[in-house]
């Protein structure tokens, strides 16, 4: 190979470099500069079925199901479907920093595959980083839960959410996982880390250990569950909103990630209150973000 044939191949290796996008950076770039990160639940590609007189289902939400029937029952669902068409179209939207895959209701691990193989696209504007929710540990048991993490892990996605912790042991196990998996779990402490382990607390006694939590070794994203709350509060909306805060207390002094929902209602106080991570769902999911984006000097 004659010399300039040396500079070509090294002004190619360069280039490639530096275009290639890093892990997460549509997440972990933004933290680490203590900027706000916006997503969207993946959408189920299922359209809800339809109850009879033909009105329409309950769409938008993950999972989403028709409206009751008359007596009060829901028609047959179909089971969620995500493609790799579907994080295709996600890749291509320039507004989402993330996509967030909740299985937390289905588990699936084919639509991680196909998500991730979506969003990686030829066609992507940006690294869109890929959370993906599973059942809680009690649902299936610590087994279960502890195979997934590494199943999802391997299959291409950026990090998994654990919902439903339900005090500081169960926290401790949860986080264990990840360990096991051999993950590289990004935090403020472990700055090079590529992966990311979410914790939800939904429960009042994980509120209530909330600051022990929060402290421990190879949390990524602590987050509570403000709608689960609610009803473990026994539908106290304001209780849940308190725990809420509380979390957020916790998460800004250690400067973790805690991601809650919003809409274009809320998005500019949530912003203005330090929550890091903003979820969008349904059809006003993108101008939320607009509005979002806006708020945060973004």
């Amino acid at each position: 190979m004659n010399l300039t044939s040396l500079r070509t191949a090294a002004l190619t290796a360069a280039t490639l470099f530096v275009v290639a996008p890093a892990a997460h950076a549509q997440v972990l770039d933004l933290w680490k500069q203590g900027k706000v990160a916006f997503g969207v639940y993946a959408p189920n590609e299922n359209a809800p079925a339809r109850p009879p007189g033909g009105g329409p289902g309950r769409a938008g939400a993950p999972g989403g199901t028709g409206a009751p029937a008359a007596g009060g029952q829901r028609p047959p669902q179909p089971p969620p479907l995500y493609t790799v068409g579907g994080g295709e179209k996600l890749a291509m939207n320039p507004l989402y920093d993330y996509v967030f895959l909740n299985l937390e209701g289905a588990y699936d691990p084919a639509a991680v595959k196909a998500m991730s193989q979506g969003l990686h696209s030829s066609k992507a504007v940006s690294r869109k980083t890929l959370i993906v929710r599973i059942p809680p540990i009690d649902k299936d048991g610590a087994a279960a839960a502890k195979a997934r993490v590494k199943e999802i892990l391997d299959a291409g996605a950026d990090g998994v959410t654990i919902p439903h912790i339900r005090n500081l042991e169960e926290a401790r196990l949860a986080l264990s996982f990840f360990q096991d998996a051999k993950a590289n779990v990004w935090s403020p402490a472990n700055p090079k880390g590529d992966k990311l382990a979410m914790l939800m607390l939904e429960d009042p006694k994980a509120i209530e250990q909330r600051k022990e939590i929060a402290e421990l070794k190879g949390l990524s994203i602590l987050a509570c569950g403000i709608g689960s709350l609610a009803q473990a509060l026994g539908g106290d909306r304001a209780g849940a909103e308190a725990g809420t805060q509380q979390v957020l207390v916790e998460t800004t002094r250690l400067k973790l990630a805690n991601m809650l929902t919003a809409n274009a209602k809320d998005v500019e106080q949530r912003v203005k209150e330090g929550f890091l991570a903003l979820l969008m769902n349904g059809p006003q999911a993108d101008e939320a973000i607009r509005i979002g984006r806006a708020a945060a000097g973004r």
